[in-house]
C-alpha cells in the first residue's frame, strides 16, 4: 500500500520541482517512485566535486536532505501540514569521481510530528558511497511560507 498522500503519485509529479534551487544547481534528478520510496541521481562532476577530485560530502548531504524533504512533503496533507529539517547526518563510506550518483529515500519512521527517513547513495556500479538518517519535523501550515515547487 503507498506511503504517498496522493495515492497516483507518479515520476511525472516531480517535473518541474525544484526548479531554480540548489538541487537543480548541482543537477539532482528525479528516477523513480514506489509504493514506499523514491529516488534521484546527481552527476560527479565539476559542480559536486570537492578540490581533490572527489564527490564532496556536502553535496551528497544535498542529495540526500533534498530527496527525504521531498519524501515527507508527498506522505502530508499539503493543505495542513508542511515539513521542515530537524536533522540529517551522513557517513561517507566510498568516494565517487566520475558518472552518477543515485539516492534511495526509504522511511523509517512516519508520524505525526516526525519522519524519519534512511538515505543510502550509490554510484553506477552498486557501491554504497554515503549512508544517511534525515529527521523531518512536520508542522501545521503556516501561511507565510509558501513553497517555491510544490
Amino acid at each position: 500500500m503507498s506511503i504517498w498522500f496522493n495515492k497516483h503519485l507518479s515520476i511525472d509529479s516531480f517535473s518541474g520541482l525544484g526548479k531554480d534551487t540548489m538541487g537543480d544547481f548541482l543537477g539532482i534528478e528525479w528516477v523513480e517512485v514506489g509504493d514506499d520510496f523514491m529516488k534521484a541521481k546527481m552527476p560527479v562532476n565539476d559542480r559536486t566535486k570537492q578540490p581533490y577530485g572527489l564527490l564532496h560530502g556536502g553535496a551528497s548531504c544535498v542529495l540526500a536532505e533534498t530527496i527525504g524533504s521531498v519524501a515527507s512533503a508527498m506522505v502530508i496533507d499539503p493543505a495542513k501540514f508542511q515539513c521542515v529539517g530537524l536533522e540529517i547526518n551522513a557517513n561517507h563510506i566510498h568516494s565517487a569521481t566520475a558518472g552518477y550518483v543515485t539516492a534511495t529515500a526509504l522511511p523509517l519512521h512516519l508520524g505525526k510530528s516526525t519522519h524519519v527517513w534512511d538515505i543510502k547513495i550509490y554510484d553506477e556500479n552498486g557501491k554504497v558511497i554515503c549512508i544517511s538518517r534525515l529527521t523531518m519535523a512536520i508542522i501545521q501550515k503556516r501561511d507565510f511560507v509558501t513553497p517555491r515547487s510544490l
